[in-house]
This record gives C-alpha cells, sequence and structure tokens, in this order.
C-alpha cells in the first residue's frame, strides 16, 4: 500500500511539472480558419489548411506568427504578397491586388473580435480594403496594432480612443483621407505613431503633444497644412516625420531627447530657432526645401551627436558667426541653394573624406562650390520682401472679395432652398425607384472613391514638377557650356553631365545623338510617358531638350534629358571592396534590393502601358543623401527604339514585352548576385558567376564566394532565401524565372527573417551584458 502511495505521487508530481502546450481551443482554431477565408485563402495562411497538430506549438516562417497564453492566441502576424498593383477601367486607374468585392471589411473585424485575448495583430500588405469599422475596438486588449501596407480609406475610427493600452498604431501607406484625430491623446501607452503615405488633411492636432509616451511619431507624406503646436511637451519623442505635407508656420519648440527631426519639403518660414541648438541627443535634422530665413544659429553645427545636417533650398542669408566650429561626429552638411554671405567658416571649407559638405548657390566669398556674386543675394532677398508685401495687399483684396461673394451666396442659397423644396417629392419617388444592390454599400464605395484611388495610384505625384521644355541655352549656362569639369562619364546611352539650373537645382543631362529620320512628335510622346512616371524609388525626369541645329558628330539631331541629380553614388561602388568605409552591411543590401525591386514591381504593372527593359545594373541603381535606392536609366529603351530601332520583323508587341519582361528578372538576377558576392570582377562575367552558383550550396562554398561583409552580418535563413531566389532569376530556362512580384515578396521575406535575427542578437546581447 505505501508503494502504490508512494508511486501515485511520483506520477502527480510528475504530472504537475509537465510543461504546458497551450493547445488552442478548437474555437479560436475555427476563428482562423474563417480569417483565411475573408482573406481570400493568402499564401501565409495556406499552412492551416492540412494542419492538425496545435497551432500554438507551430514552427511558423517569418511571414506567419501565432503565439498563445492559456489555450487563447494572444498575437496573430501575417505578412502578405497583395502589392500595389492597377488595372485601367473607364478611364480610372483601380487597384487590382485588392480583395475582391465580395470581401467585407466589416464582417472581418467581426470575426477578429471572437480573439478577445489578443494583445499583438499584424495584417500586413493582404489587400484590405474599405472604411475601418468602428467594432476594431472590441479588440480591446490590443497593444499593437499594424495594418500597414493595404487599401483602407476614409476616417480612422473614433472607437480606437478607448483602447487604451495600445502602444503602438500604424496605419501607414493606406489611403486614409479625413483630417487626423483629436483624441489620440486618450491613448496614453501610446509610444508609437505611423500613420505616414496616406492622404489625411487639416492640420495638425494639438492633443498629440499631450501624449507623454510617445516616442515616434511619423506622419509625412500626407496633406497636413496650416501651423505646427509647441511640441515641447513630447518629452519622450526620439523620431519626428513630418517630410512632405503643407504646414506653413514657423518651427516650433521641439522637446530636448529627439534624435532625429525630419521636416523638409514643406513651407515652414522665419528663422531657425536658438533653442534647436540645445538638441543634445540630435543626431539627424533635415530642414531643407522651406522658406526659412536669417542666419542658422552657430551651435546647430557643434552639437555633440549631429551627424546630419541639411538646410539645402531655403531663404537662409547673412553671414556665419565668427568662430563656428563643427561637432566631431558631423559628416554631412548641405547649406546649398540659399543666400549666404561673407567666409566659409573654416571648418566647412577644409576637405575631408570624412565630412562631405554641399554650399553651391551661395554668395560665399572663399567656396570652392559654384557661389553666385554678392548682388544676386542682395536682390533676391530684396525682391523676397517686396513679394511679402504684396502678399499682404493681396490678402486684403481676397478678404474682401470672399465677403462680397459670402452674401452672393447666401441670397442663391435661399433661391436654391425655395426651388429644392419645391421638387423634393419628385425627388424621393426617384431614388425609391432605384434598386439598392451593393452588399454593405461595397459598390457605392468603390464607385465614390474611383477618383480618389486613381489619385493614390500615381504615387506622391502631386505636387511633382511637369516635365518642361528646356532651351539648348539653359543647358550650356547650367553646365558651363559642357564644360569638362562638369563631364561625369560616357557609355552606351551618350555623355552625362552634372548642371545647375538658374534656381539653383543641380540636374544630370544626357546627351544622345539621335538620326534625321527620327520622328520628333513620336519621341516627344514617348517622354512625355516617361516625365509621368514618379516613384519614391525612381530618378526624376525632369525635362528635355531637342537640339537640330546639327552640331553634333554626325550632322544629326541631338536629345537632351535632365534629370534629378543624386548625390551619393551609385550602389556598385557601396559593394566594392576599394571603398571599405562605404561597404554596406547585409540588411542594408536587402533594404536597398526592395526599394529598387518595387520601382521595378511599379514599371512594370503600376503604370498603363508598362515599362520593361529598365537596364537593370549595380551601377544605374543611385544612392541619395539618406542611403535610399533610385534607378535610373528606365524605359530607355523606349527612347532608343524611337531613336535608332525598327521593330524586329515578325517580332510583335507583346512577344517583345514578354521577352522585355523577362530580361528585367534575369538583369535583376545579377544585381542579386552582386549584392551576395561584390561587383562582378572585370574579365570573368557573366559565365564565371554562372558556374559559381553550385557554391552556394553548401557553407564552406558560402564561404568562399560570398562577400563576407555578408557573411558576418547576415542569419543564414535570410541569406538562404536570397540565394534561392537569385537562382531562378537566372535560371537559363525562361519558364523556371519567378515573376517581379514573386522577387520582391521573396526579398521582403528575408528582410523580415534578417530583422527577427537582428532583434534576437541584440536581446541576447542586452541579457549577457
Amino acid at each position: 500500500m505505501g508503494c502504490f502511495y508512494l508511486f501515485f505521487s511520483v506520477i502527480v508530481s510528475w504530472a504537475l511539472f509537465l510543461p504546458s502546450t497551450h493547445e488552442l481551443q478548437t474555437s479560436q482554431s475555427q476563428v482562423l480558419t474563417q480569417l483565411r477565408k475573408h482573406l481570400e485563402f493568402p499564401s501565409p495562411l495556406g499552412v492551416l489548411e492540412n494542419y492538425t497538430g496545435d497551432l500554438c506549438n507551430l514552427s511558423s516562417p517569418a511571414h506567419l506568427s501565432i503565439s498563445c497564453q492559456e489555450n487563447s492566441i494572444t498575437e496573430l502576424k501575417v505578412m502578405g504578397d497583395r502589392l500595389f498593383n492597377v488595372t485601367e477601367f473607364n478611364g480610372f486607374a483601380i487597384p487590382n491586388k485588392t480583395l475582391s468585392e465580395k470581401f467585407s471589411i466589416d464582417s472581418f473585424v467581426t470575426t477578429l473580435s471572437r480573439l478577445p485575448s489578443l494583445r499583438v495583430l499584424s495584417l500586413v500588405s493582404l489587400g484590405i480594403w474599405g472604411r475601418l469599422p468602428d467594432k476594431i475596438h472590441r479588440l480591446s486588449s490590443l497593444e499593437v496594432l499594424d495594418l500597414s501596407s493595404n487599401f483602407i480609406f476614409g476616417s480612422i475610427p473614433p472607437k480606437i480612443s478607448t483602447m487604451v493600452k495600445l502602444h503602438t498604431l500604424s496605419l501607414e501607406v493606406n489611403y486614409f483621407n479625413e483630417t487626423v484625430p483629436d483624441w489620440l491623446d486618450s491613448l496614453s501607452n501610446l509610444t508609437i505613431l505611423c500613420l505616414k503615405n496616406n492622404q489625411l488633411k487639416g492640420q495638425f492636432p494639438s492633443s498629440i503633444c499631450r501624449i507623454k509616451t510617445l516616442t515616434d511619431l511619423a506622419l509625412s507624406h500626407n496633406e497636413l497644412s496650416g501651423k505646427l503646436p509647441d511640441m515641447s511637451t513630447l518629452t519622450s519623442l526620439h523620431v519626428l516625420d513630418l517630410r512632405e505635407n503643407d504646414l506653413d508656420s514657423e518651427l516650433p519648440v521641439l522637446p530636448k531627447r529627439l534624435v532625429t527631426v525630419l521636416l523638409s519639403k514643406n513651407s515652414f518660414s522665419g528663422k531657425i530657432p536658438v533653442q534647436f541648438g540645445d538638441l543634445s541627443q540630435l543626431q539627424h535634422l533635415d530642414l531643407s526645401f522651406n522658406y526659412l530665413s536669417g542666419a542658422p544659429p552657430s551651435n546647430l553645427f557643434s552639437l555633440p551627436e549631429i551627424s546630419y545636417l541639411n538646410l539645402a533650398s531655403n531663404m537662409l542669408s547673412g553671414p556665419f558667426p565668427n568662430g563656428l566650429n563643427c561637432g566631431g561626429k558631423l559628416g554631412f552638411v548641405d547649406i546649398s541653394n540659399n543666400k549666404l554671405a561673407g567666409d566659409l567658416p573654416s571648418c566647412l571649407g577644409s576637405t575631408s573624406d570624412e565630412r562631405v559638405v554641399e554650399l553651391s548657390g551661395n554668395c560665399l566669398a572663399n567656396a570652392s562650390q559654384h557661389q553666385h556674386d554678392h548682388s544676386y543675394c542682395t536682390k533676391a532677398l530684396a525682391r523676397r520682401k517686396q513679394s511679402s508685401v504684396r502678399e499682404i495687399v493681396v490678402l486684403v483684396a481676397v478678404a474682401i472679395g470672399a465677403l462680397l461673394v459670402l452674401v452672393l451666396s447666401v441670397l442663391a442659397v435661399i433661391c436654391l432652398c425655395r426651388r429644392y423644396r419645391s421638387r423634393k417629392s419628385e425627388h424621393n419617388i426617384f431614388a425609391k425607384a432605384v434598386p439598392d444592390n451593393s452588399p454593405n454599400d461595397l459598390c457605392s464605395n468603390i464607385v465614390t472613391n474611383a477618383r480618389y484611388i486613381s489619385q493614390a495610384a500615381k504615387l506622391e505625384t502631386h505636387g511633382a514638377p511637369v516635365c518642361r521644355l528646356f532651351s539648348l541655352e539653359e543647358l550650356r549656362v547650367a553646365t558651363n557650356d559642357f564644360d569638362f569639369s562638369m563631364f561625369l562619364g560616357e557609355g552606351s546611352m551618350g555623355k552625362l553631365y552634372k548642371g545647375k539650373l538658374e534656381n539653383g537645382t543641380s540636374v544630370a543631362i544626357r546627351s544622345l545623338a539621335i538620326s534625321k529620320k527620327c520622328s520628333t512628335n513620336n519621341l516627344k510622346v514617348q517622354l512625355d510617358s516617361l516625365s509621368k512616371l514618379h516613384h519614391p524609388h525612381l530618378v526624376g525626369l525632369l525635362g528635355h531638350c531637342i537640339d537640330s541645329s546639327g552640331q553634333d558628330d554626325s550632322g544629326g539631331k541631338r536629345l537632351f534629358l535632365v534629370y534629378e541629380y543624386i548625390s551619393s553614388g551609385n550602389y556598385r561602388t557601396y559593394l566594392s571592396e576599394n571603398y571599405p568605409e562605404k561597404v554596406l552591411k547585409w540588411s542594408d543590401r536587402l533594404a536597398i534590393l526592395i526599394g529598387v525591386a518595387k520601382a521595378v514591381h511599379f514599371l512594370h504593372t503600376g503604370v498603363i502601358p508598362g515599362s520593361f527593359n529598365n537596364r537593370l545594373k549595380t551601377n544605374n541603381i543611385l544612392l541619395d543623401e539618406h542611403r535610399i535606392p533610385k534607378l535610373s536609366d528606365y524605359g530607355m529603351s523606349l527612347i532608343t527604339e524611337e531613336i535608332e530601332k525598327p521593330e524586329a520583323k515578325g517580332e510583335g508587341p507583346k512577344s517583345r514585352r514578354k521577352k522585355d519582361l523577362e530580361g528585367d528578372v534575369y538583369n535583376f538576377g545579377f544585381v542579386l548576385l552582386e549584392s551576395l558576392v561584390g561587383p562582378i570582377v572585370s574579365g570573368k562575367g557573366e559565365t564565371f558567376l554562372l558556374n559559381e552558383m553550385a557554391s552556394f550550396g553548401s557553407q564552406d562554398g558560402r564561404r568562399r564566394i560570398v562577400d563576407p561583409v555578408v557573411l558576418t552580418t547576415c542569419s543564414q535563413e535570410s541569406l538562404s532565401i536570397v540565394v534561392s531566389i537569385t537562382k531562378k532569376c537566372i535560371s537559363p530556362e525562361v519558364s523556371s524565372r519567378p515573376s517581379f512580384e514573386d522577387v520582391l515578396w521573396n526579398l521582403q521575406y528575408a528582410a523580415q527573417v534578417q530583422a527577427t535575427a537582428d532583434a534576437d542578437q541584440k536581446s541576447d546581447a542586452t541579457s549577457v551584458s
């Protein structure tokens, strides 16, 4: 009997100390199945179809993450592959990577609310569309809500204000087109607020300044206007990103713990506050392309942590203070295209590999870069003052005119109301005769928002400069008559020069010889099409000039293409061992590759007609000062076709388009390959690298061929994903090559895997320390 009790006690103890499996409740498994059906069976959730085990213990890839606690789902992350794509319908560009018309966001959120323990919800790039319903607040336990890169429009639901546990709210890259809510301070635990890349309007709500916990605030690439309030109360704020809005106040007082401040491409005016010089933790400040005036505060340049300072394209004027010093970490300064005069401080004038200084377009006395005469800056400032006076006079006149219009409008409204009452009964009869066959107003929403979606499909084209016609004389002045000092290089696509337009804008000018038989009208049509391609990762075509004076070597005409100038060189340079201080780690290479892949995917599917055969090479990928990639030479096949290449006999447009599309995939495969192994060695070329692909199959082979910088900064899983898609891209069998959409999805997947690995490594290092 004693042995029985002893055995029983051992069994009970063993059972008590068994690890908990947190087997998921059947009802919650059913919810996941229903969500998969709502989302029209996206590939990341395909694992649910035949899986019979416990989903809480699912060994999931990075694009699907499920976590549980006490038999309930607490975390659901899904990274989809429904990337931006548009189709033309009745003259409108409609996204066709959204879920179908059968999708109901209301029903979808209702199903989600059956996961009451959910703390983290991330549903990215799944094609979700419609107006986000108020019932999202039923997920009252949520701490993280991320619905980025979908097609959600309308307003941000007011009931989100009751979700007080939220510390991260990310709705970026959607189509929200109302005002920014003024109740955001109800979210007392909010640390990250990201609403960038929408179409939010109205003023910046002062209620945001009452969120004491906020560390990251991103509202860039919207349509916010008016005044920016005092932000010094945001004592925890580290990142402030308000780029590319219409804010037009003076710069506000900022909190002292800021690390990154991005306020470029607005209409801020007045002087830069002296208080900016007290931001002791500031590393990155961008105030470019505004209307700031006066002299910049001297202590701004000597901040202890400042590494990037961009004050370009403002109205800054006057001399620098005597004894201005630069901080030891200051690596990039851009004060170009202002009205600064006097002597240049020595710390900005001395040439050094450790500091890049852009200062052209001013009136500085001892500067080596292009400067205007002192009188130019004086006259420009005088014109500015006269313009301000005229603006005041115009505003007064407009106000008087508006008052008169208001009076007339009131009288007109009274008349219309009387006529409306007489027709009201007739209108009601007509309304009843029209059937409503739209479930949940889906069809009416699509029709109502067709123009709106069409505008969104242009990817930030609002405010973009129209492609203009340049005169040859303008280009001569810009390049100092095409002086050798402005010559950047020559290749199969003609000569390339750097230029400076009269307004101070730096440009790159390509010179091409064209045949006398070339149709100028057809060429202009193609150039007009190219000028309308606006994307964050494309070098913008600003304009062109066709010179018929017959001054090229062959006596024919010349075509000049004027592009925006990208300052930080090409991607190939950053892969070369010749510049070890520039070489990029793996996560940075992935970010650049993803940007380029987005641009090419846009060229293939985001415009009508698509642009193919886009000369994809590492030296055609340029990097700006933020290391954001921009693809150059895209669409040149359209130009060369008009200039010199008649259509091949027997080869129709469809077959040529297919060939060009496959060519882009193949060429991008070699961009991926160079990202893995470094620039292709001269003399070895493609054949050598194709033979070396077999080396990727083993660890020893990878160590032999892969760039050491990649090997020391990558996770093996992330590297394997990119190796796999690279092999497919450069497959000799055309039918085996992936679509560009697949390429982009795999790169995003690899980046997410790498980010997870980096976060784990950082967490482990913190734990050890």
